[in-house]
């Protein structure tokens, strides 16, 4: 850390605002027009991804400035703390090594180390086992189906890395159940099969509410198909530290594999939460996705912050949130498999940054953590796109874009690419009132009508956007992906100054759920409750009997 860890006492950071403001209602196509060599300049390539930001409202002296503050910060030493293992997440003590989950060596973590490549044979025995029909279950049916049950990062990865890398799966079908809403079960078993079903439990302590709460569900449905208490073992396979309670459970240790501390739950796709992805795909595919991540993990550790994509994703991220009052940001992937990355990018960004002090507890005066969302393109466009052209909110946004398909329907494909850079550029040119004026004079209005409806075509342009390519959606592109976005969250964590690590802001919402649960239940004793939520309880048991 450096001296301080309030962004807005550096000296780097109020060198900001005046370059903000002068570009704020700058030319982006006029800037281009100015540096025939933007395209290339304010560009930047690794582990299989290009980044593009030269749509952004940036200029050399701005870029020069947001570069001062990741040296002033040291966002280098940021990283190399990371991947080696210092105490970073300060309020609990701890590393934050899930870039050790897709190393191939640990100089310095040994020990650690060898339980990851232990917890990677285990992982490689389940994928292999299943996809191979050695699993049978209860009735001696071969297993064909394996439903995934946790929530937020035991949930949210491994469902978008199944889905995207469907092009990759085997005979397995992978299924995945997080909410405690009984549909969301009830759904998905409603296709399936009791004989022929396995069942993963990722929950680190074993105690996850809605977790269990599912999990008790699914094997309820076992017994009731005619499976016994001993036979349950062949339908459970459990990612947890409380071998006790998942011994109580029904599960055996050695149906167990193990979670770290050092891992939080966003950052645990890597992990044995993973095996529902291993599963889906095969191991040798899911070594593949670690194998882009480590990738994208070395290069955020060698390269300077000038071509450091992490860290230029960050600085632009810091950019529009705390000079231009941006407090969102938008990801758009122009590849249906990705549809899930809003999402998954959502917990990253939200759980880690949405902090109101820093590491050393003092309460921010500036803007974390911006609001994340998205949705796969083309459906945006007929939807939320018309508030990035012409509403009011500044959306600072991310194509995402695949520029081969694994489907073999070329043209359709051409399409897709098509709107993706039109949007891009459309964003950045917008349209003049005199353009969209002559616009409609072409169309056959006159001069009157014309002049009176352009201001409704007109759209300002100046829209920021990066587009980030890579070849196709496959296991390597996808690895490095997401370690690009979990990089670049961590770097946006020490320039705002706060521990992107910790989530001490969902512990109060569970407390209270387990008062309100006890008084549903008929055992709330004296737990004070608001007239509000009494009143809304009393809704429900009317609604009930």
């Amino acid at each position: 850390m450096t001296q301080t860890d309030v962004l807005t006492d550096r000296p780097t950071f109020k060198a900001l605002q005046p370059l903000a403001d002068q570009l704020a209602n700058a030319s982006v196509e006029q800037l281009f027009a100015t540096d025939p060599d933007r395209a290339s300049k304010y560009s930047a390539e690794a582990a299989g991804l290009h980044l593009d930001y030269s749509k952004h409202l940036l200029d050399d002296t701005a870029l020069a400035a947001l570069l001062a503050l990741a040296t002033e910060v040291n966002l280098p030493a940021c990283a190399a703390a990371l991947l080696g293992g210092e105490l970073i997440n300060n309020t609990e003590h701890r590393p934050a090594l899930h870039t050790l989950l897709r190393a191939n060596a640990a100089s310095g973590l040994d020990n650690l180390y060898e339980e990851v490549t232990s917890t990677r044979e285990r992982m490689c025995y389940w994928a292999d086992r299943l996809n191979a029909g050695e699993q049978t279950g209860f009735s001696d049916q071969v297993i064909t189906d394996v439903v995934n049950i946790g929530i937020g990062g035991s949930d949210l990865g491994p469902r978008l890395v199944t889905e995207a890398l469907r092009p990759f799966q085997g005979d397995i079908a992978c299924h995945y159940v997080a909410n405690v809403d009984p549909a969301d079960l009830h759904d998905t078993l409603a296709a399936l099969n009791p004989h022929t079903t396995l069942f993963i439990i990722c929950s680190k302590s074993f105690k996850t509410q809605e977790t269990l709460t599912n999990g008790l569900a699914a094997r309820d449905w076992l017994l009731r198909a005619g499976a016994n208490d001993t036979q349950l073992a062949r339908h459970f396979l459990a990612m947890t530290t409380n071998l006790e309670a998942a011994a109580a459970f029904g599960i055996a240790p050695e149906h167990c594999l193990p979670l770290w501390d050092w891992v939080g739950g966003r950052y645990s796709v890597w992990s044995a939460v993973g095996l529902s992805c291993a599963i889906a795909v095969g191991w040798t595919n899911f070594e593949a996705f670690l194998d882009g991540a480590r990738d994208m993990d070395e290069h955020f550790v060698s390269t300077p912050p000038e071509r450091n994509l992490p860290m230029l994703l960050s600085l632009l991220e810091l950019w529009y949130s705390n000079t231009m009052g941006a407090g969102n940001h938008v990801v758009l992937p122009y590849d249906n498999s990705l549809q899930r990355l809003p999402d998954f990018l959502q917990q990253l960004t939200m759980e880690s940054n949405g902090k109101r002090v820093t590491h050393s507890g003092i309460e921010v005066t500036y803007q974390t953590g911006p609001v994340l969302w998205g949705s796969a393109g083309t459906m945006g466009q007929h939807s939320f796109h018309q508030l990035l052209h012409q509403g009011t909110r500044l959306c600072p946004a991310d194509f995402i874009l695949p520029l081969r398909t694994h489907t073999g329907m070329e043209e359709q494909h051409t399409q897709l690419v098509a709107n993706c850079l039109a949007q891009s550029r459309a964003m950045m040119v917008g349209r003049t009132l005199e353009e969209a004026t002559q616009a409609l004079q072409q169309r056959g209005l006159g001069d009157d009508a014309a002049t009176s409806l352009a201001p409704h075509l007109a759209m300002p342009g100046n829209r920021p956007n990066s587009t980030i390519s890579f070849d196709s959606v496959n296991p390597t592109t996808l690895g490095a992906l997401l370690a690009l976005y979990e990089h670049r969250t961590y770097c946006s964590g020490q320039l705002w100054g706060v521990n992107p690590f910790d989530q001490w802001g969902v512990e109060l919402g569970k407390e209270i759920g387990v008062q309100i649960h006890d008084e549903l239940n008929g055992k709330g004793g004296d737990t004070a409750m608001d007239p509000s939520t009494r009143a809304l309880i009393s809704r429900w048991r009317q609604a009930k009997h």
